[in-house]
């Protein structure tokens, strides 16, 4: 009896045990995803400030009347490369760094933005993808359901939109356009949610300090993308041109 006695309080203690380093996994990533999601929120606040500042100063109509605007529409498209192929070479800081610095590009090449479209119907449509993207980057985080092949599939319309916006560049189809705009929105409507599931399991425990902050950098990058081009891609069918 006693024997069992030991056998049940040594089995209580392990439970007991797990559930502790449960609550501590759990601790841990929802810290951890809290910093994915501030990171990503100061980038788009980054953006948002040089966007309108570059479009209200004139300085973005400026450098469109110039080459430089070639520079200015690729240079985020190359630093999106650049650090996701050396982020793992790169200390914390400095990844923390580049990622304030693309966001600070992507904002000037979005000036137009504000020029095209009426104020208030980008603040509508931002307000409008914020929602969405709340919606839809919470039930990636929530739900059991594997997305992994959801999020296959969606890449492969990514590049499927990425060959028809180059194609109808020559054929200026309006309707080609406005179906590459509602493909774009479910596209990266369903890359959100498998984004938030992917750096959620992603996530470990065990990391480094530098290691948790690159992580955390490079899960805000795939998120931003996803917004911003969520955004654009709404900007479509809510925006008011000027």
């Amino acid at each position: 009896m006693a024997e069992f006695d030991q056998r049940r309080m040594h089995a209580n203690a392990q439970v007991r045990a797990g559930q502790v380093r449960t609550a501590e996994v759990d601790e841990g990533l929802r810290a951890h995803m809290l910093r994915v999601y501030n990171y990503m929120s100061a980038a788009l606040a980054i953006t948002g400030v040089v966007a309108y500042a570059a479009a209200a100063s004139g300085i973005y109509y400026s450098i469109a009347q110039t080459p430089l605007i070639w520079v200015v529409m690729l240079a985020p498209l190359g630093l999106v490369f650049f650090l996701s192929a050396r982020i793992h070479k790169m200390s914390a800081a400095a990844a923390q760094t580049t990622f304030w610095v693309y966001s600070a590009l992507m904002g000037l090449s979005l000036s137009y933005v504000f020029l095209a479209y009426t104020g208030e119907s980008v603040v509508t449509t931002f307000f409008i993808t914020a929602a969405a993207f709340g919606s839809l980057s919470l039930y990636g985080y929530t739900t059991k359901r594997d997305l992994s092949g959801m999020g296959s599939f969606m890449m492969m319309g990514l590049f499927g939109i990425i060959i028809a916006s180059v194609v109808n560049i020559f054929l200026g189809s309006s309707a080609l356009h406005f179906a590459i705009s509602v493909i774009g929105v479910l596209v990266f409507a369903g890359l959100t949610a498998w984004d938030t599931q992917d750096i959620k399991n992603m996530y470990f425990e065990g990391d480094q300090a530098d290691t948790g902050t690159k992580k955390a950098v490079m899960g805000a990058l795939r998120l931003y993308l996803d917004f911003i081009n969520m955004f654009l891609f709404m900007l479509q069918f809510f925006g008011n041109r000027e």
